[in-house]
């Protein structure tokens, strides 16, 4: 048990790294925990505090340390409930606790706040009657046109005062100094969605949709706040029932969050939810200025709204009474940080909710592989919709190997059937999407006559193309040099893929004269509101093809679309990362779910240089429990999560000889710490996939075991370890659990 708590006062930027330590009372000893409001002497006055870690060290004479007073009484502030989430981030996920807090509270900020201010008439009107004609009579001409105006509106807005009625604020101080007015300010937050108009919402759940609400509800209704998986076909209305469980939770009384990647937060996605609730709903993106962030902040503080919709980082808003989360495209890995504290959205979605008694629901058409093991194993219940909404068939796919085009001298990046069906389309009036699978595009060496591609032989992943001529592994360092020609066929055509959106578009535009297309990519959607802007223009039918990379896949519903076209399936499929095949898979389904969502059926081509690989198969398919059997088998063979867990600690310094003696040191320490045994797999050091970033040179350890506990014991190891050794001071040691990337 701990002996004192280091306490934080005031959480803003400036302070967050200043905390006083207080003595933990005996009887306090074991009820005490990070996250508590306290009370406690602070000078000569007694206030409130939050208890940010326990320790056995005192920072300063025993003597001198003051005891902490009690518990603070009354609800437990929201504050004391995001402070005990970054605790248990920074335990889980390796961080510092400043790190963490940083992460999770939403930190007072000096960003200008917007002010609404009101000039209001305060004297009588018989005492201003009086004053407008002796105003009149002084020819005070600015005085007695201000309170002409006051008398026949009683108040008046300021900007109005000084912008129409040309009245300046000198006039304005003089009548407030005289008893005769009086100007008010109040406080106005910005409001993100106050600009959609509404249109009515009228949606009726069907039956399917229907036992998934009532199933969470009945849950519910019993004091059951689980974790539910639900799986729904691509078109199978999802965001409907979402819609439902927050209705149904907004009249408990409770407020929900929905957390969607931000490559999907788009205008057609919030209107969805606008038009059904109001403006109880605001959003948080990447968008918003500092201050429109802070504002939504604390309108969700004050009870303002009742809905926040946003990627990863919405997930802390201050909701006091939270009742149900949302994680849409569970599988993104874009819920998964990518800074200190390395945390994943679902797993830190699923704590918060057990600290307010929350329900969390994880929708996919293609869940993760760990979401769907938790729901096998039983920790996450799962809900499925096997159906589109009004029995819409799902799209026909298939498969067109582009061995076999280059065989039949087509070199073009549209297959001939690709090219006959576009056509056909066109012809119709129907739309077309043709999504470029860049994923890992940089990386992999491939053979475009017989589609053998080169891998390690010690991690089954693909070895990654360097500029120096030679190919490595990321996962354990093994390297060879890029063939001249195929291993396998002898073919001449080896190498990477070089085609981007712009190349598309210009052949599109070549083969099919006359024709209308967008482009939606890094390069087009740099603005604040290019993504709104290209997907209206679409939805509109302003444009006949849209092509894109993955932003053009994510949950977005065009009636028209008829046709999808994916180009370079397997690009994804041989990144050096063992989430490969489940991206792949993840990507294929995504993008042909864009198909058929209207009255017309929808069609799907697959072109591919692997079309016998099964995540391509199983995507043209759309059979996840196939595709989910074939890979959690090879994850259990390779010792891969969800089956074991992960532990990488990047060490990164702009000294390459302190960043390789730091990773030795560390590595022989674990080595000894860990002794001959099985149950952990250490691997390492070797270089990062990037092995050197602006002149910072980047080293990895990778950890494997079945026990995530052991992992967690190991990197608060490693980090005491580290401090003790001279040469980790100039080493940045970061430590990513069950990593969503390759590094």
């Amino acid at each position: 048990m701990a002996a004192y708590a280091n306490v934080i006062v005031d959480i803003s930027l400036e302070k967050l790294d200043k905390t006083f330590q207080y003595k933990i009372p005996k009887e306090w000893q074991e009820t005490l925990h990070v996250g508590m409001q306290v009370k406690i002497p602070f000078g000569n006055r007694t206030i409130t505090g939050y208890v940010l870690e326990l320790t056995d060290e005192p920072e300063f004479d025993v003597t001198k340390i003051k005891p902490i007073l009690g518990a603070a009484e009354g609800s437990v502030a929201i504050e004391s409930q995001l402070i005990e989430l970054a605790g248990w981030m920074r335990r889980n996920y390796g961080s510092t606790m400043n790190q963490a807090l940083k992460t999770v509270l939403p930190i007072k900020q000096q960003t200008k706040q917007v002010q609404r201010r009101t000039v209001h008439l305060m004297a009588e009107r018989g005492e201003a009657m009086k004053q407008l004609a002796l105003f009149e009579a002084k020819h005070n001409a600015a005085r007695a046109r201000l309170l002409r105006e006051l008398l026949a509106q009683e108040s008046i807005d300021y900007s109005v005062v000084t912008q129409k009625l040309h009245i300046a604020a000198s006039v304005v101080k003089g009548l407030c100094d005289m008893g005769l007015i009086r100007v008010e300010a109040t406080t106005e937050y910005r409001n993100p969605v106050s600009h959609l108009a509404r249109k009515d919402y009228a949606i009726t759940l069907n039956a399917a949709q229907q036992s998934v609400v009532d199933a969470v509800m009945k849950d519910r209704a019993n004091g059951c706040y689980q974790t539910y998986l639900l799986k729904g076909v691509t078109g199978s209305g999802k965001t409907e029932v979402y819609m439902e469980l927050i209705a149904e939770v907004i009249e408990e009384g409770r407020q929900a969050i929905v957390l969607i990647p931000e490559i999907a937060l788009t205008y057609q996605t919030v209107m969805r939810f606008v038009n059904r609730f109001g403006e109880r709903v605001s959003i948080l993106n990447s968008r918003l200025s500092a201050g429109e962030r802070y504002d939504q902040y604390l309108r969700a503080k004050n009870g303002d709204i009742d809905i926040m919709i946003g990627p990863r980082s919405a997930l802390f808003t201050p909701f006091a009474k939270l009742g149900l989360i949302i994680i849409d495209e569970e599988h993104e890995n874009s819920y998964k940080s990518e800074t200190a504290p390395r945390y994943h959205a679902r797993e830190t979605a699923i704590h918060r909710a057990k600290l307010c008694g929350a329900s969390v629901v994880l929708g996919s058409a293609t869940p993760s592989v760990e979401s769907y093991y938790c729901a096998k194993a039983g920790q996450y219940r799962l809900l499925e919709l096997n159906r589109r909404v009004e029995e819409r068939p799902l799209p026909e796919c298939e498969i067109v190997d582009l061995r076999e085009e280059l065989k039949n001298g087509n070199r073009s990046i549209l297959s001939e059937r690709l090219q006959e069906l576009m056509e056909d389309r066109l012809q119709k009036g129907q739309q077309i999407m043709l999504f470029l699978n860049r994923r890992g595009v940089a990386g992999f060496v491939s053979c475009r006559a017989c589609g053998y591609v080169i891998k390690c032989p010690h991690c089954d992943v693909s070895l990654s193309q360097h500029n120096n001529g030679k190919m490595v592994c990321h996962y354990c360092g093994y390297e060879e040099a890029v063939p001249k020609a195929c291993p396998s066929c002898g073919s001449k055509y080896i190498g990477g893929f070089k085609a981007g959106t712009q190349k598309i578009e210009q052949v599109v535009r070549e083969r099919f004269p006359g024709v209308r297309t967008l482009r939606m990519d890094f390069d087009t959607t740099r603005t604040k509101d290019s993504y709104e802007n290209i997907l209206q223009a679409f939805g509109n039918r302003e444009a006949d093809v849209l092509i894109g990379t993955q932003m053009i896949v994510k949950g977005h519903d065009f009636a028209n679309v008829t046709l999808v076209g994916i180009l370079a399936a397997d690009m994804s499929l041989h990144v050096s990362d063992y989430h490969a095949a489940e991206r792949t898979f993840q990507l294929l389904t995504q993008a042909a779910g864009r198909a058929g969502r209207g009255d017309c059926p929808g069609q799907v081509v697959i072109q591919t240089y692997d079309p016998e690989h099964f995540a391509i198969r199983t995507a043209s398919a759309q059979d996840y429990e196939l595709f989910y059997e074939q890979e959690i088998n090879y994850r259990e063979m390779m010792h891969y999560p969800p089956v074991w867990n992960m532990l990488v600690i990047l060490l990164a310094s702009p000294d390459e000889q302190a960043v390789a003696v730091a990773a030795q040191m560390i590595y022989d320490n674990m080595e000894q710490m860990i002794g001959r045994t099985f149950e952990i797999q250490l691997i390492g050091p070797a270089d990062a996939s990037i092995s050197k970033i602006n002149d910072i040179y980047r080293k990895v350890i990778y950890l494997k075991t079945d026990n995530y506990d052991k992992l967690i014991a190991l990197k608060d190891a490693t980090e005491q370890f580290a401090l003790t050794q001279a040469v980790c001071k100039n080493v940045n040691i970061q430590f990513d659990f069950n990593p969503m990337s390759g590094f």
